[in-house]
């Protein structure tokens, strides 16, 4: 029967080709080349495009994907264009053929198509598909040849060629070498290869992935799709800022905005996805990808021209280049109670196998933009949650104060909400508070809602709301395919948005790796488990878990310990503690040192092992008298202040930038002089020193923070260098046996004046020079460090128990 209908069709097809060249009415270009229809510039081209489904008969394909084509070709069908429709997949044709055809008979025709041209066009659109074993090499070499020999039979001019590529994406490389080698059309006609998510899982398989497909297509012909940026509200997100701006003007910035919530909730569980699902998780699957891009639409600068994928592409990158780095305490995750079972059924696992992918996350992403500085952008998903429903929304501060009424319109909540679909609303919307302002339509395919029901979403009543909504509700694939079609790509991803996300992600999912989930029954049971808060920069959970997903065996906890280590004070405990400890003694000092009626005088080295402390102090330490602290140098590279390796850069963007410090008591080395870097006679050093002896008293520092090195060098004074330590002068250039090689450091006799000196070790590594320096005599020659002596102040070393214990 199948072979019947196959030859039957074939016989069909070239005067299906023919009747619709016949039928084609010539569309009108202006004379900017674009066309009536919205599509690509250049003259309509009445010539044949063919359509390749790799992957046909997968669920996303029966799902989207071939009714977005079908919607496709009823649109333009009388426009000029002629189809051919391939499905291809593993299976031998025998086999591929009646499935093919069962899902394109299936196809329902768009809204705006009558019934009786609805049966024409469906009857057409199965003439002119086919099923095709794409297996090999030599299966795309034939199909390339098919395509070849229809387009000369007919006597067509060749469009282009369009391969939808529905696979895992360990095929994506392989398939399009094949197609750049077999399928690639001759002459001028365009080659579009679409892919799906995932493109990679970390930033290093991104970018091996990115090389792979670069080395056989070109970046203008890559589309790759993530639906979520055809949804209907998501795509008009752009549009509505631009349409808004001189209303959001003054409120779209961090002096309006309290925060912003982009939201993904499922009901469904993984059940039939465990083997993809184990291997990414929630943070992988969808907020990586698609709440991160609702992100950058709504942070992003709205581009001049909306359509300018260039211009969309940079004001990205922009938005990546200024989100904070993720790390472990950004993100709370929850694994639903049923899941690891699932696991072992569908893996074949045993039973004392756990995995520990989080099928729920809630993260708090900030950034550094002026725009936005300080606003937390909350980014929340996951599976067997209490709703299917996504949207994203910008809370904006109410500063009225209601004596009598509070629940008058101007007391109630600000906001604007972009409702992408489900939930309790069950249709796409945007949404602003009454108490904000009347929006104007996005364009014309919306409409005004004004009968209202008595739904109330996020505990306010539809009336308080200016509602916009699609006239006609729209798939995002079919919009999408729409768009590859025409050539646009502001609704795709780049390559460099790409990497710049995964580069963005991958520190937390690395950091998450062996972090237990916490458990969470389903459903409504759920209750407020997953409910977490914002305290500093930090999320955690607002209650304790209920249950524990893994028995763990207890643990010795030590407290904070104090002992004696080279004659000095020490102060010892695990990592956490230790840090909270010395953020506490620092301010301690400061605060002794606002009593006392004098600035507060704080020198800091370099190194990553003071970074935890500069964390501590900017996220929990509110009270700390920033505003009569002058923040000093210990040391500096010699580079320029802006670039990575620079000491004071480091110091900037983990505490500076984050506290409310004076900006003229801020004091980095001037490293940098006449455009010279570190050179004698500029006289950087005494520069510096003179500073140090004008605004501290007795050039005493109130407080020096150091760290030691494995070689013992303190600061930036290392075994064998020559300085002079009469304690004359406060500060030197010196050489490092590392690069850079040139350093500016405190000398000895600057930091023994101090009233006092902390030295902080932690790390396993660092576990055999604690046990070095416990055992030798003060040799500043070989190990720097012991010749930090404060003559009238006092030391202590900051120890935790890996580097004191080596466990």
């Amino acid at each position: 029967m199948w072979g019947d209908w196959c030859d039957w069709g074939w016989t069909m097809r070239k005067a299906t080709l023919g009747l619709l060249l016949l039928l084609a009415c010539a569309a009108t270009c202006d004379q900017s080349g674009q066309n009536q229809d919205g599509d690509q510039k250049g003259p309509l081209r009445r010539g044949h495009v063919s359509v390749v489904v790799v992957g046909s008969t997968g669920d996303l394909a029966k799902k989207y994907l071939w009714q977005g084509f079908f919607n496709l070709y009823a649109s333009q069908v009388g426009k000029g264009y002629s189809f051919s429709f391939y499905g291809g997949g593993l299976s031998p044709d025998s086999r591929g053929t009646p499935l093919l055809f069962e899902i394109l008979k299936s196809q329902d025709c768009p809204v705006d198509v009558s019934d009786e041209r609805c049966a024409l066009v469906r009857e057409q659109f199965l003439r002119l598909a086919q099923y095709r074993q794409l297996k090999t090499e030599e299966d795309y070499q034939a199909l390339g040849e098919h395509i070849e020999t229809q387009l000369k039979q007919e006597g067509i001019v060749e469009a282009g060629r369009l391969f939808y590529l529905s696979v895992p994406a360990f095929a994506y490389a392989d398939i399009a070498q094949r197609v750049n080698r077999s399928c690639r059309p001759p002459g001028t006609a365009w080659l579009r290869v679409v892919v799906e998510k995932p493109f990679g899982h970390d930033s290093n398989s991104a970018q091996e992935l990115a090389t792979q497909l670069a080395s056989s297509l070109k970046e203008d012909e890559m589309f790759r799709i993530d639906h979520y940026l055809g949804k209907q509200v998501v795509s008009q997100i752009l549009p509505f800022r631009k349409g808004n701006r001189k209303l959001l003007k003054s409120i779209w910035n961090k002096h309006h905005i309290d925060r912003m919530e982009i939201v993904l909730k499922e009901t469904l569980d993984a059940k039939g996805r465990i083997s993809f699902y184990d291997q990414y998780g929630v943070i992988r699957d969808v907020i990586q990808n698609h709440l991160t891009e609702v992100m950058t639409l709504l942070t992003m600068s709205v581009p001049k021209n909306l359509t300018d994928c260039k211009e969309i592409n940079r004001n990205k990158l922009k938005v990546f280049n200024a989100l904070h780095q993720l790390d472990m305490p950004s993100a709370v995750i929850g694994q639903y109670q049923t899941y690891n079972s699932e696991v072992q059924h569908e893996l074949n696992k045993t039973k004392d196998h756990f995995s520990l992918s989080p099928t729920y996350a809630g993260i708090a992403v900030h950034t550094s933009m002026p725009q936005y500085d300080g606003v937390p952008i909350f980014l929340v998903s996951g599976k067997l949650l209490d709703e299917r429903v996504g949207y994203a929304r910008i809370i904006f501060k109410n500063n009225v104060f209601c004596v009598q009424d509070p629940t008058s319109i101007t007391c109630k909540p600000k906001q604007i909400v972009f409702y992408i679909g489900h939930g309790q609303l069950q249709y796409p919307a945007i949404l602003v508070s009454k108490n904000l302002f009347k929006p104007a339509l996005v364009n014309n395919g919306w409409k005004e809602v004004t009968e209202n029901d008595d739904t109330l979403l996020f505990g306010i009543p539809m009336s308080d709301y200016y509602i916009q909504t699609p006239v006609v509700q729209q798939e995002a694939y079919t919009e999408l395919i729409s768009q590859v079609f025409r050539g646009r790509r502001d609704h795709f991803v780049s390559a460099e948005s790409l990497l710049a996300s995964w580069k963005f992600w991958t520190p937390l999912l690395n950091s998450l790796k062996h972090t237990f989930p916490r458990p969470y029954p389903g459903g409504a049971a759920n209750a407020n488990l997953l409910d977490f808060q914002l305290q500093g920069r930090e999320v955690r959970f607002c209650s304790e878990a209920l249950v524990n997903m893994i028995p763990q065996e207890q643990t010795e906890s030590f407290q904070v310990m104090q002992g004696k280590y080279r004659s000095a004070d020490m102060v010892s405990a695990w990592s956490k503690e230790l840090v909270e400890r010395l953020a506490h003694d620092l301010q301690e000092a400061a605060e002794e040192a606002v009593q006392e009626g004098t600035p507060f005088h704080l020198a800091l080295s370099g190194g990553s092992s003071p970074l935890a402390l500069f964390k501590q102090l900017s996220q929990h330490h509110y009270a700390f008298p920033w505003w009569n602290t002058h923040v000093w140098m210990a040391d500096e590279r010699c580079v320029p202040p802006n670039e990575a390796e620079s000491n004071f850069r480091t110091i900037h963007d983990h505490l500076l930038q984050h506290v409310r410090l004076p900006y003229f008591n801020i004091h980095p080395m001037p490293v940098q002089l006449n455009q010279r870097l570190c050179v004698e006679e500029d006289g950087g050093a005494l520069v510096y020193e003179r500073d140090i002896a004008r605004l501290i008293n007795a050039s005493s520092f109130s407080y020096v923070l150091l760290g030691v090195g494995f070689d013992g060098h303190t600061a930036s004074l290392f075994p064998g260098n020559r300085l002079d330590t009469s304690g004359e002068r406060l500060v030197a250039l010196t050489e490092s046996p590392l690069k850079p090689h040139q350093r500016m450091s405190l000398t000895f006799g600057a930091i023994n004046r101090a009233r006092r000196v902390s030295v902080l070790i932690m790390g396993k590594g660092k576990h055999e020079l604690v046990t070095q320096l416990s055992r030798i005599k003060d040799t500043p020659d070989r190990w720097p460090i012991t010749k930090i002596q404060p003559g009238n102040g006092k030391l202590v070393w900051y120890i935790d128990y890996d580097a004191l214990l080596g466990q």
